[in-house]
């Protein structure tokens, strides 16, 4: 009986070391575990904030875009608005061109019908100047 009552005393020792090193191995991995779940925490937080700022990001850049395509648009009015306008300068200036060329036209017709009459008075002028020295000397002559 006394040696049943040792071998159980170390049994019951053998299972109280064996109970306190589960315990510690227990408390150890809680610790690692709860550890592990700061990290995991932390982690977390930090993507939950760069999610965040990528969000605000977006948001920034919806809005950025949404004022360069309103940018754009006007851009494009007024480029349309000034594609119309010189499209009316340049009918107005085909016009003016047309204008200028008939004027040149009329000048030159002008010009040459002076040149014609020039021609015609000045010769007119030749002959009347011959016939008056004809009667400077006729008149010379008479005298």
């Amino acid at each position: 009986v006394a040696m049943e009552t040792v071998s159980l005393e170390h049994q019951i020792q053998s299972v109280q070391r064996h109970i306190a090193f589960l315990k510690k191995e227990q408390m150890e991995l809680l610790h690692d575990l709860h550890l592990e779940i700061l990290r995991l925490q932390k982690h977390c937080s930090e993507l939950t904030h760069d999610l965040e700022i990528k969000e605000l990001e977006a948001r920034q850049q919806d809005v950025l875009d949404r004022e360069l395509e309103e940018k754009c648009r006007v851009r494009e009015a007024q480029l349309q608005e000034k594609e119309k306008d010189n499209l009316e300068l340049r009918k107005e200036l085909r016009h003016k061109e047309t204008l200028v060329a008939a004027l040149r036209s009329s000048l030159r017709n002008k010009e040459r019908r002076f040149l014609e009459e020039l021609k015609r008075r000045s010769h007119r002028v030749t002959i009347l100047d011959t016939e008056l020295q004809k009667q400077t000397e006729a008149a010379a002559y008479l005298s």
